[in-house]
């Protein structure tokens, strides 16, 4: 028996009876020899941590665009906060903490440079649309490792599919990521806002403070500890009623308050137009596309723009930057660091 079977064998005596177990996994696309070391769950992880679509996060937005400070939070740090908040759900409910992992680090591989505003200009200008869940998807799959993807197990691939709260996972695990994601970008959001000097805590509801806490500390606290107070020895991964409406109410009130906010948001709109314009010049030099790319539209019959919006969502918001000084200004003109 080697290390990975006495690992499985583990699962089955500590997992809770409605975690996934990786034996029970319905496997990976191409069918691929076990790591003697490794659970299934567990080598997705280490695929996903080690792929360049993670790398890249780290330079890509979050909420703030171009922030004045060091200490604003960017896709990676968001996803890092999704995949901590996760871990201590699962591991507190026994549910599988690797496959937990491995969908919180991908669920957002695909996200576009400068955070939604480029999510929504992919949206507006392909005909076919554009959703950050299923370019999360596509990536693992497909445009990893140069058009081969990373072979995930479908359970991993589904909880990154969906992610979004519209969405239902058909996991445990997917579940607790779903509702971390939620309790991450709510927390995290509101103490970048506080640091931008956008809103202080006294701006945020008495009822929403009274209920979820004073805090941005004891207002994680609360939601984290109500998932697993709410959800042990049971299939369902949900908070009380109460703290649900606060979180949704305190998710209605950054809607209001930032994520429109006309400080924050102020060059949203350069940003959009700048991806816009980039897709326009690409679909006008379409073999100006990087070659990898042009290569995967001849093997999948994908048409041009889906293949365009493959490498723009791809960008880091410095390389999108860089490419629309590159097509769009007299080289006098360039931004400096570019």
């Amino acid at each position: 028996m080697n290390i990975r079977q006495e690992m499985e064998l583990l699962e089955e005596e500590f997992l809770s009876p409605y975690a996934t177990h990786d034996v029970d996994s319905r496997g990976r696309k191409k069918e691929e020899d076990q790591c003697d070391i490794r659970p299934l769950f567990q080598r997705d992880r280490d695929r996903i941590l080690h792929s360049k679509a993670f790398r890249r996060l780290k330079n890509k937005t979050q909420v703030f665009l171009t922030p004045l400070g060091d200490h604003y939070r960017t896709r990676m740090s968001h996803t890092l906060e999704v995949s901590q908040n996760a871990r201590t759900v699962a591991k507190a409910l026994r549910m599988n903490e690797d496959l937990t992992e491995a969908i919180a680090l991908g669920h957002d591989l695909g996200h576009t440079p400068f955070g939604h505003a480029g999510e929504r200009a992919l949206t507006e200008i392909y005909p076919g649309g554009f959703r950050h869940n299923e370019q999360s998807v596509r990536v693992v799959e497909l445009l990893e490792k140069e058009g081969q993807g990373l072979n995930l197990t479908w359970e991993v691939r589904d909880g990154i599919r969906n992610h979004q709260t519209a969405l239902t996972p058909h996991t445990p695990e997917g579940k607790i990521v779903r509702l971390c994601d939620k309790i991450a970008y709510v927390y995290h959001d509101i103490d970048d806002a506080i640091r931008a000097e956008i809103l202080c805590e006294e701006d945020i509801p008495k009822e929403l403070r009274n209920t979820l806490g004073q805090t941005a500390k004891d207002r994680l606290d609360t939601m984290i500890h109500n998932v697993i107070i709410s959800s042990r020895d049971t299939d369902a991964i949900c908070m009380s009623d109460e703290i649900w409406q606060a979180l949704l109410d305190l998710r209605k009130f950054m809607f209001q308050s930032l994520y429109t906010n006309p400080v924050a948001k102020s060059e949203e709109v350069k940003a959009k137009r700048m991806l816009k314009m980039l897709y326009e010049y690409y679909a006008d030099h379409f073999e100006e596309i990087p070659e990898k790319y042009r290569r995967i539209a001849e093997e999948t019959g994908d048409d041009e723009g889906r293949i365009i919006c493959d490498y723009i969502s791809g960008m880091t918001d410095q390389y999108a930057v860089t490419k629309f000084s590159e097509f769009f200004l007299p080289k006098a003109w360039e931004v400096d660091g570019y």
